[in-house]
């Protein structure tokens, strides 16, 4: 089972696929999870493994999918009266009779992604910067050959961002150095990278969004152009202009979050709580929910929703707000 837990790991670390890894470090009886039970949670919120039955499941795959969020590992506790100690994710649950469960959950992100669109000798820069600290290097060039670019992982000569594949993790670069600049910054516009950046001067650079802006793109999308590349560190030398834009990179990615702020607080409102545990339920993935008076009631597992169907009334009455 081990290998293949591994297996499944290296299978998603490969395609590039976000995970989180959780591992029962801890159990207390009774309960169905054992120490060492391990599970792999997708960005999707999918379970592949076993971390305990279906109360503990809704509560790891909420905190996975933050871990993955905010790029932080961190230690969930499940159990019927939880402290609140310091660095540990508490939830009181009590349909477990007694058990309860320490699980660590490690985020799994795939490696920074740097597509340089365009030749230049501020790409060739670029890429061999971007590969010494590890990145991920595509170039998308009608000039671009291995010789050119010796570092890039991927090399494409056809001038199409498109064909690469874009993640939460791209960050594009337009160094056309006057080749198709406008074709190649609307080109990756139409993209999903959160993040574009141009080389060129801060005059030439508001001509062409200028343009594109009479074309047809998105403002917003425009506005969030990074124009001229990189940090403001005085650069001049190429060498210099490629450091600027990795250095921002780099600020962009540890920065950042996987989710924004907004999203989170609208993943929040989809939660309530189960009336008959009191475990938080996504709305959204709950499996068992039940009707009465005209009102929705969520349920973690099988076993919450089947007490509350047998005295509907006194925990709806329990459940009113206020």
């Amino acid at each position: 089972m081990f290998d293949q837990f591994l297996s499944k790991a290296a299978e998603m670390l490969a395609s590039g696929h976000s995970f989180a890894i959780a591992e029962v470090v801890r159990h207390a009886k009774p309960i169905s999870g054992k120490s060492g039970d391990r599970a792999i949670i997708s960005s999707d919120g999918t379970i592949w493994g076993w971390i305990g039955g279906g109360c503990a499941q809704p509560a790891v795959v909420k905190e996975a999918l933050k871990a993955l969020h905010d790029g932080r590992p961190r230690l969930l506790r499940i159990s019927p009266s939880s402290t609140q100690d310091e660095g540990v994710v508490a939830y009181n649950m009590t349909c477990h009779s007694g058990g309860a469960l320490e699980i660590y959950i490690e985020p799994v992100l795939p490696k920074p992604h740097i597509l340089i669109v365009g030749g230049s000798p501020v790409g060739r820069t670029l890429a061999r910067l971007a590969k010494a600290v590890n990145y991920t290097v595509s170039v998308v060039s009608p000039n671009a050959d291995r010789e050119s670019y010796p570092d890039a992982d991927e090399v494409y000569t056809d001038m199409n961002p498109g064909q690469v594949k874009i993640g939460p993790q791209t960050f594009i670069v337009v160094s056309t150095q006057g080749e198709q600049d406008e074709e190649a910054l609307e080109q990756a516009l139409h993209t999903s990278a959160s993040y574009v950046a141009f080389v060129a001067s801060r005059a030439k650079s508001a001509k062409i969004i200028q343009s594109l802006g009479e074309r047809g793109i998105d403002k917003t999308r425009l506005d969030r152009v990074r124009a001229p590349a990189g940090l403001d560190i005085q650069a001049r030398s190429q060498e210099e202009i490629a450091v600027s834009i990795l250095a921002e990179i780099i600020q962009q990615n540890r920065g950042r979050t996987m989710q924004t702020r907004e999203t989170i607080v609208t993943l929040e409102k989809q939660e309530v709580k189960d009336p008959i545990c009191g475990m938080t339920v996504n709305i959204e993935r709950a499996k068992y929910k039940s009707e009465f008076d005209a009102q929705l009631f969520y349920f973690c597992c099988a076993g919450c929703k089947q007490a509350f169907d047998r005295q509907p009334e006194k925990y709806a009455l329990m459940n009113l707000p206020g």
